[in-house]
């Protein structure tokens, strides 16, 4: 029972919603504005992945972002990105871009399949009031930037921000101090993780089936589980592959004004970012 105590239980599991984004893209929803309280410092979470062209060849079309980071991670096919800070590029498998909105950032995401396949993630961070206006930020890591490194013959890891024996991710200098991996475990293999002691921390099963604790039960692809306080997390492949996105965060504890992509503190704060965009003068720096 000893040995149990050390790691942190299970919270709650949600399951994806459907739901349509930008201009009629279908995706599901791991979670959003609802659960705010219990993902902070984190806001949003969509996987989105077909083999259907008009499932999303619309895209995202142009659209202002402020007060949050966006976090894009592909695993098939491509987006095309251009943004108000002149960025172009094309997020390709296994790529990540990390877009800090910061005082704003007018952009616009395209995706498109490669060999009959488009799939990823978006994850939504949250910016303390500090760093609400701080001065937008892109980064693009491409796939080869991404440390995947093999913790035994049954566990894999693809490091995008945090550290695992000693090997760093990519991103760095993140205010809310976020861990972000994708985590790969054979059948019957083991995995544990410390985590800071305060941490959000959640998984998000896409691939498999898995258990999130020493006597919890078999959790399926297509939820989300979120953690407990505590430091160390056990989780455990039974039968078949797993795979999942393992995420933590420094939680904000601040209140959220939330209108579609602007994410402030207060309503007023909001009003103003929409009429700043209605006005051309939502753009702080060029």
């Amino acid at each position: 029972m000893i040995l149990l105590l050390k790691y942190r239980t299970i919270k709650e599991v949600l399951k994806v919603k459907p739901t349509l984004e930008g201009a009629g893209v279908k995706l599901n929803r791991a979670f959003g504005f609802h659960e705010t309280s219990l993902f902070d410092p984190f806001l949003l979470l969509d996987h989105f992945q077909s083999d259907n062209p008009d499932d999303y060849i619309a895209g995202f079309p142009w659209h202002p972002h402020r007060g949050i980071e966006t976090i894009t991670y592909m695993l098939y096919g491509y987006v095309k990105h251009e943004d108000s800070l002149g960025n172009k590029g094309i997020i390709q498998s296994g790529d990540i871009q990390w877009m800090t909105a910061g005082s704003g950032i007018i952009h616009q995401e395209m995706p498109n399949q490669e060999n009959g396949l488009m799939g990823g993630f978006q994850l939504w961070a949250n910016l303390p009031k500090s760093h609400k206006m701080m001065h937008p930020r892109y980064r693009e890591i491409t796939a080869k930037q991404i440390p995947d490194i093999a913790i035994n013959d049954k566990v894999s890891i693809k490091i995008i921000c945090g550290e695992i024996n000693g090997t760093k991710g990519p991103v760095r200098d993140i205010v809310i101090e976020p861990e972000y991996y994708d985590v790969t475990i054979k059948s019957e293999g083991k995995f544990t993780h410390h985590f800071k002691k305060g941490h959000t921390v959640f998984a998000y099963i896409f691939e498999g089936a898995g258990i999130f604790h020493p006597d919890g039960i078999m959790i399926n692809k297509g939820n989300i589980v979120v953690f407990n306080d505590g430091e160390d997390i056990l989780i455990q492949a039974k039968g078949e592959e797993l795979r999942f996105l393992l995420v933590s965060g420094k939680p904000l504890n601040e209140p959220i004004a939330w209108r579609g992509p602007i994410v402030m503190n207060t309503n007023l704060e909001l009003r103003t970012a929409f009429d700043e965009f209605q006005r051309g003068t939502f753009i702080k720096h060029k």
